[in-house]
């Protein structure tokens, strides 16, 4: 699912292209898409796109009149930019934005049908979708710890909850704990005072960082290949390549559609966080801590 940075990059293309600029047409390939009825889609067409700005994980192109149209990529949902006119087909496509120098595309890879598109009149139809989020780039250290210890939860769970923190999910998450050398599992309310300064700080290192180097890779063109894994990303998606920190293998926990991936050494003390499948299938032999792994990994090869 495209996080702050992604749609950070996003925004900065789409307001390059289509800011001040008349949406001549929407086609609708998958008519599911559209969440609303009220106003008419139809009465998008010929307004003028005022701004494009995101509301947590959401993309919205304000309108004249008042109009808001919001899209949520959801996990598999992207943006494709191409020549005016544009074949709007095929299963991945959902809808196409006419506008006079290109059409946008919005797509979707997967069988699960997850994106979603409103259109609504009004800042007061368009405040629903606000979850209440800290955006954390703006936020004061007092206000992100007031956030983080709302509610007694992992920190993980939290720093992943759109009520507490703004557009950071899966992927993001993984590394902000990683720079600060914080358990995923560990509870907000456990939390020193240095640990909070810590978390807060990295949060913001890592967004402004992947959001400048996505920039700097997307360069004048459009971000065409957005996607939650990058080889140069410390722990997220690296299960079993070297921390770049301390070279010891990358660990996960696998529950429901998601992964936590995370460094034991560098993040847990040494302790194996318990994945529930693999626990349960090795029973006695789950290793306890990293250093008991990799002392079974070098008797295992010889």
């Amino acid at each position: 699912m495209p996080e702050l940075p992604d749609l950070t990059v996003y925004i900065e293309s789409l307001e390059a292209r289509v800011k001040g600029e008349r949406l001549e047409n929407i086609r609708l390939n998958n008519p599911f898409i559209l969440r609303t009825f009220d106003p008419p889609l139809s009465s998008a067409s010929g307004k003028v796109v005022k701004r494009v700005s995101r509301i947590g994980k959401r993309i919205v192109f304000e309108l004249e009149d008042e109009l808001f149209l919001v899209v949520h990529l959801m996990i598999a949902g992207r943006f494709h930019w191409k020549k005016p006119k544009a074949r709007v087909g095929g299963r991945m496509v959902h809808a196409g934005f006419d506008f006079p120098a290109g059409t946008l595309l919005l797509t979707e890879a997967s069988t699960k049908k997850r994106a979603s598109m409103h259109l609504v009149k009004g800042r007061e139809a368009l405040a629903q979708f606000d979850r209440g989020g800290l955006e954390v780039l703006d936020s004061s250290l007092d206000s992100f710890r007031g956030a983080l210890v709302r509610e007694n939860r992992t920190l993980k769970r939290a720093l992943t909850d759109p009520r507490l923190f703004s557009a950071i999910g899966n992927a993001y998450s993984d590394e902000i704990l990683h720079r600060a050398k914080l358990s995923p599992l560990k509870l907000t309310r456990q939390l020193s005072d240095e640990e909070v300064v810590q978390l807060h700080g990295s949060t913001k290192s890592v967004l402004t960082e992947w959001t400048r180097r996505l920039g700097e890779e997307t360069g004048k063109g459009f971000p065409e290949k957005v996607t939650a894994f990058h080889a140069e990303m410390a722990v997220h998606g690296r299960f079993g390549h070297p921390c770049p920190v301390c070279g010891s293998k990358v660990q996960r926990i696998v529950y429901a559609e998601n992964e936590c991936n995370y460094c034991a050494r560098c993040q847990t003390g040494g302790k194996m966080l318990s994945d529930r499948s693999l626990a349960r299938l090795l029973k006695d032999d789950w290793p306890k801590t990293i250093d008991e792994l990799e002392s079974g990994e070098q008797i295992y090869h010889g």
